[in-house]
């Protein structure tokens, strides 16, 4: 594979987001809901062919830096790992408040162990 294919994958596209609060709103409520020791996971089928991710991230959290620092170990775990993410799947990610704990493994496994319910 070329450097620029590669590049391409593990990018985040605007198509990979989801960007308006009605689609937010759309996921949560009726999307299937999992829970992890620190986030709240829903999943909906969408249609977008590839996976779209939502991270919601409240002052409830932590500082700016705080919530700002779990959106990007969010971002970059969906940017390199898109495989562990549901095809045709709008996925939002509710951080709480013990997520400021992560590292980007912790993020990774505990996204992976979530996701795998929803295909099974």
């Amino acid at each position: 594979m070329a450097v620029g294919a590669a590049r391409r994958s593990e990018s985040f596209r605007p198509s990979e987001r989801l960007r308006k609060r009605s689609e937010f709103l759309r996921v949560q409520s009726e999307g299937r809901k999992l829970g992890t020791p620190h986030f709240l996971v829903f999943v909906l089928r969408g249609s977008s062919p590839g996976p779209r991710l939502g991270i919601t991230v409240s002052k409830k959290v932590g500082s700016a830096t705080q919530r700002n620092r779990i959106k990007r170990l969010v971002r970059e775990v969906f940017r390199r790992n898109k495989a562990i993410f549901p095809p045709q799947r709008d996925v939002v990610l509710v951080a709480k408040r013990t997520a400021t704990d992560l590292d980007y493994v912790g993020v990774l496994d505990e996204l992976r162990h979530a996701l795998r319910k929803c295909t099974a």
